[in-house]
């Protein structure tokens, strides 16, 4: 029905019907753009050091920057890990950047990449 209002105004005002479709099908497909299964959002991508592992607690202390998809400031604070593999990438010092979720009521790390 948008298409069809928007085709008759354009026709009413004399303008290139398509330019106006077009827009507005780019228009509805950003806003329903998805990232693909098993990729992350970039704006879920912080950026941290690792300052402490806690190996047998499952637990990685991270001093990082904003983390926008958490709406949280810089800080350094300990996490849980979704997967205790991801502790066998990283070594204290380690610049990285990782994926904080809320999980349960706890905020959790489920991606470490590190910098290089």
């Amino acid at each position: 029905m948008k298409i069809v209002s928007t085709f008759a105004l354009t026709l009413a005002l004399g303008l290139p019907a398509t330019s106006f479709v077009l827009a507005d099908d780019a228009h509805h497909l950003a806003e329903t753009a998805q990232p693909a299964k098993g990729e992350t959002p970039a704006a879920a991508m912080s950026e941290g050091e690792v300052k402490k592992i806690d190996k047998d607690a499952g637990k990685i202390t991270i001093k990082h920057g904003e983390l926008k998809n958490l709406a949280m400031p810089p800080m350094t604070m300990t996490f849980r890990i979704r997967d205790s593999a991801l502790m066998e990438q990283v070594k204290v010092g380690d610049q990285i950047n990782f994926v904080a979720q809320k999980d349960k009521g706890q905020i959790i790390v489920t991606r470490i990449e590190v910098k290089k």
